[in-house]
């Protein structure tokens, strides 16, 4: 065998080896990192909390207005915190809106057919302050029991509330 034909693929042996081997002490060191945890917990509100600083709440209230011809959606966010929350979407899609039928099924989702920039968006949310999102269904449903789900897509406050309607 040539010698160029076995150094090629032993040098390209070598970088993976080098690229993926163990770190020594003084590398490790020079790497930080900012561990933070995001949880959708009891009542469905979202908790952030950072080493050295309070905690932060962003909650969700969710109310459904069903009616005959569509059914209207008003998702409430707020911040019970003191503090200004940024929050961050990973697209241009910081909320959707679902329905599910009686057997579960889903019936009508608000995003569906929609396209969204692919580039990360923030939003600030002053301790307090509220944020009001309106949508409805572009379609009719039929009558029948049905769960609405209205969803924050932020990262690092994600919230979810679920509530029962039925359309007579």
């Amino acid at each position: 065998m040539n010698a160029r034909n076995l150094l090629i693929p032993l040098l390209c042996i070598g970088a993976v080896a080098f690229a993926c081997g163990p770190r020594s002490h003084s590398e490790a060191s020079l790497v930080t990192t900012n561990i933070a945890t995001a949880s959708i917990g009891p009542g469905h509100h979202s908790t952030r909390k950072q080493a050295g600083q309070n905690v932060s709440h962003v909650t969700g209230n969710l109310v459904v207005n069903a009616q005959k011809n569509a059914v209207h959606f008003a998702f409430d966010l707020t911040n019970d915190g003191k503090k200004t929350v940024e929050l961050t979407f990973p697209n241009g899609q910081r909320y959707d809106f679902a329905v599910i039928d009686s057997t579960g099924r889903e019936v009508y989702r608000w995003a569906a057919g929609r396209m969204f920039t692919q580039s990360v968006q923030n939003a600030s949310l002053d301790g307090g302050e509220t944020m009001h999102i309106t949508e409805q269904t572009t379609t009719p449903l039929p009558q029948g029991s049905y769960v609405a789900v209205a969803t924050l897509h932020s990262s690092n406050f994600p919230v979810q509330e679920r509530v029962a309607f039925e359309l007579r």
